[in-house]
């Protein structure tokens, strides 16, 4: 039976999600490498995994399936004995040009068994797991003594949230803008070129990872059957936007409203689910640092033109205002992260107060570290549901940015 996509919410129930659980990519961070892989800290190992799991328990434990990145990667090469191609699309976008290295590469990633294979892909590939004796002046010069790795770790890979995005009942795989994290969703490419479950007429992709911009899962949310917000930001383009809006307009007839949400291009606030993120329908966690003194901030929405081939195009700064015309609610609650305190909310911002994932509408996961932003949404009237996080939080990305839904229960 193929499998069922639709997302037309952020707070639905989740019936389905993907996850990536933490490996030996993450042991492969050291500190000269961190800035480069986008990393302020070397998480633990066995209690990431342990972090990981528990987050997999609450959501199975909430009514959602999950299923795993690196499992449906290694069902969909031996569904069609993909293992080649990808093998040699993921040799190219690391780098590796030189023949010799190439195909001693290869040989070396085909001799494994699929999940190996796999694994080891995501883990990186040490420089001095292979006897290269290459003797191009390429590999005898222009390599650094200092390369360790031959094929870089992926280590972000944790965060599935951004290497795709389904969006009611197709699919957005996106490109990355950072070279550390390029290659990810080459792994989403594949499980939807091959797997059984995924490809075919029952998933249509909006967008795909070739476009020329850049724009990740982070910045993207479903706010309803007809409303995305996507974040312009440090990782997302408005041409990306723009692009996006196009062929949903195009392709399909239920989004029909997307908010371009302007945020600080800076580290700390990389994704929209950073700073803001829905926790019921009518309620929204936010990072007060996103807006004004006066709680004004720029915000585009796109719309359908009457003219054909463009795009209409109006600008907002009353993010209250503007989500209660859209969803057609009388009233809307910002809740702050860390309550607006000066320093809470920062605080709890970088360790991703703000990014809930919704389980149900009113029912949230989030980070136990963040205990002034949660007791604030339980005030609220919010239901959370705590994870531990002191090694999960080190990559930067909460509960939300760990997750993408693939199905949710329209009620």
């Amino acid at each position: 039976m193929p499998r069922l996509f639709n997302i037309n919410s952020e707070i639905d129930p989740l019936k389905s999600v993907l996850l990536k659980r933490p490996g030996r990519e993450v042991e492969n961070l050291i500190p000269s490498t961190m800035e480069d892989l986008l990393f302020d800290d070397i998480p633990y190992l066995p209690i990431i995994q342990q972090e990981h799991d528990a987050f997999a328990e609450a959501l199975k434990d909430n009514g959602s399936e999950v299923v795993y990145l690196e499992e449906l990667v290694a069902e969909a090469l031996d569904a069609q004995q993909g293992h080649q191609t990808l093998v040699d699309q993921i040799i190219k976008e690391s780098g590796i040009y030189i023949k010799d290295v190439k195909d001693a590469l290869s040989d070396y990633l085909l001799s494994m068994n699929t999940k190996d294979m796999v694994d080891t892909m995501m883990a990186g590939v040490r420089t001095d797991k292979l006897d290269i004796q290459s003797r191009s002046l390429g590999w005898l010069t222009d390599r650094q003594d200092q390369d360790l790795f031959l094929m870089q770790p992926m280590p972000n890979l944790y965060y599935t949230r951004d290497i795709a995005s389904t969006l009611g009942k197709g699919m957005s795989i996106n490109k990355m803008t950072y070279e550390a994290r390029k290659r990810e969703s080459l792994f989403m490419e594949t499980i939807a070129r091959y797997h059984p479950d995924f490809k075919g007429d029952q998933l249509p992709i909006w967008r795909d990872r070739n476009s020329d911009t850049t724009i990740e899962g982070g910045d993207i949310l479903v706010l309803s059957e007809d409303v995305l917000a996507i974040g312009v930001s440090q990782r997302t383009s408005g041409r990306a936007i723009e692009e996006l809006a196009r062929s949903l307009f195009d392709k399909q007839n239920k989004f029909r409203k997307i908010l371009a949400i302007e945020i600080p291009h800076v580290r700390a606030m990389m994704h929209l689910d950073t700073v803001f993120t829905m926790v019921d329908k009518d309620a929204f966690t936010i990072h007060p640092g996103i807006q004004d003194l006066d709680q004004k901030m720029s915000i585009y929405m796109l719309e359908p033109s009457k003219v054909e081939g463009q795009i209409k195009v109006s600008h907002h700064t009353d993010l209250t205002d503007l989500l209660k015309d859209v969803l057609n609610m009388p009233e809307i609650n910002l809740i702050p992260c860390g309550g607006g305190d000066p320093i809470a909310a920062p605080r709890e911002q970088w360790n991703d107060g703000s990014n809930t994932l919704a389980v149900k509408p009113g029912v949230v996961i989030t980070y136990n570290r963040n205990y002034v932003s949660n007791d604030l949404l339980r005030k609220n009237g919010i239901k959370v549901v705590e994870i531990p996080s002191s090694e999960l939080s080190r990559g930067r990305g909460g509960p939300r940015c760990m997750s993408m839904p693939l199905l949710r229960e329209s009620e």
